[in-house]
């Protein structure tokens, strides 16, 4: 009996659709250093990296689960170039493989289905939407255990000092909470982190943090980074990351929108590092103005509403190096204002960022009806992705052990997104040249109509 897998996948199928898009050829020379010459043949790195794929795109990536499905379908097997009868790479062939390459092999990939999209003409690259998404590690609560004293000395000699049973209680919950993943571990996972959102169970995690290009919603870069860094923290790094990978194809990162979570010194220092143009809301704690005092540039002091002057007495290091303003207790000794303005305190104390005029900058820029239009580009473009990524294109969980891996699943993830978009977007352009090939068949036999009744 015949039998032409190509003969049963319709043309409209999305694997088969995506096959004949999406060239990995380039893989067999990225990959030669990791093959030798002697010993069993190994799994094609074409075939490795297809089989990946399926499992975020069917929303399985578990390596049992990629190879039982693959199994299953005949569109599947077209796609990765097996016939009906040809027996499949074991799951644990997948993971080997996977450990086996660097994370510049998976990256490469991802830059490659990313070039694809800008010379179609997908996105500009200009403006770009940054948010990020825990994503729950392949560990257990369960299997968390006390890091080892002499491996965090320093660490160790300070909650000494905290707890101190002479200057302060001990408050054993909240000390738990706050030295959590600095005093304990995961045994399975090491790299993993507790973290949890609020109203929700604590877990062991990592950070995902994507750039979304706005005008396409197209993925220009994701991520995994430690559960336990801020997303502040966070924001020079991606950077770095989504304008290399656009200015390798002549695009230019002008303008930056995420939420006020990335809000902080460091990150507003970066921004203004790379010329980039933010759209982030300030902090909380910052005050765009103290109310009843005013601001002396000229001396670089604060004057109260009695007319008394709080001066610039120096510097602290207090999450962050901060200007500190003090004023004299024998000023405020007998002020009328004095218990609603110091409290139990003796003197006034009023501290500004060294980055302040930055936040200035930033707050009255968010203040402006572009700013808040801003926010909702960045609500209606990162959020939904995200959103896709965890619950139908497996980022929900990662099901490999340390940052590494965990890296290469996102960038998986972030890839078959791409994919997907690429996919759409041709779809779209061939049925617009349909279209116009239509309405020139049209045109072409309205004059010959005309023609033949003028003749």
């Amino acid at each position: 009996m015949s039998f032409q897998l190509s003969d049963h996948v319709p043309k409209d199928n999305f694997y088969r659709r995506l096959k004949d898009i999406l060239s990995l050829d380039f893989l067999y020379k990225t990959t030669a250093g990791y093959y030798g010459s002697e010993g069993q043949k190994s799994i094609d790195p074409v075939v490795f990296f297809k089989l990946l794929l399926i499992g975020y795109l069917e929303n399985q990536p578990s390596d049992r689960r990629i190879i039982n499905t693959a199994s299953m379908r005949l569109d599947i097997r077209y796609f990765i170039g097996y016939d009906l009868d040809e027996e499949l790479p074991w799951h644990s062939t997948l993971s080997r493989t996977r450990q086996l390459y660097d994370e510049d092999v998976f990256n490469a990939l991802f830059k490659q289905v990313l070039k694809q999209c800008i010379e179609k003409g997908m996105l500009s690259g200009k403006r770009q939407a940054i948010d990020s998404v825990l994503v729950r590690a392949n560990a257990s609560m369960d299997r968390m255990k006390e890091k080892e004293i002499i491996d965090d000395l320093a660490l160790f000699t300070q909650e000494l000092k905290d707890n101190n049973t002479e200057s302060k209680p001990i408050d054993k919950e909240s000390d738990y909470r706050k030295y959590s993943n600095k005093r304990r571990s995961s045994s399975t996972d090491p790299d993993s982190r507790m973290a949890t959102k609020p109203g929700k169970p604590t877990k062991l995690n990592y950070l995902g943090q994507l750039s979304v290009d706005t005008s396409s919603y197209v993925i220009t870069h994701i991520e995994a980074f430690h559960a336990d860094k801020k997303d502040s923290q966070c924001l020079d790094a991606v950077l770095e990351k989504a304008s290399n990978n656009l200015s390798e194809n002549h695009l230019c990162i002008e303008e930056v929108v995420a939420d006020t979570n990335y809000s902080s010194s460091e990150a507003l220092k970066a921004l203004e590092k790379r010329n980039i143009k933010g759209y982030i809301p300030n902090t909380g704690t910052y005050k765009p103005e103290r109310e009843h005092f005013t601001f002396d540039p000229e001396n670089d002091q604060y004057v109260c509403k009695e007319g008394k002057a709080i001066k610039f007495k120096g510097y602290r290091n207090h999450h962050g190096i901060t200007k500190v303003y003090l004023s004299k207790s024998s000023d405020c000794k007998y002020c009328p204002f004095k218990s609603d303005c110091l409290g139990k305190s003796k003197q006034k104390m009023i501290t500004n960022s060294l980055s302040k005029p930055l936040f200035d900058q930033m707050h009255q820029r968010m203040q402006s009806p572009l700013g808040k239009q801003m926010m909702t580009i960045r609500k209606s473009t990162v959020e939904p992705i995200i959103g896709t990524l965890v619950e139908y294109l497996g980022m929900k969980k990662v099901y490999t052990k340390g940052i590494k891996l965990a890296n290469k699943c996102m960038l998986l993830a972030g890839m078959c997104y791409n994919l997907k978009k690429l996919l759409q977007h041709t779809f779209k352009d061939t049925i617009h040249h349909i279209n116009q090939a239509k309405n020139s068949i049209k045109s072409i036999r309205l004059m010959s109509r005309i023609l033949l009744v003028t003749n």
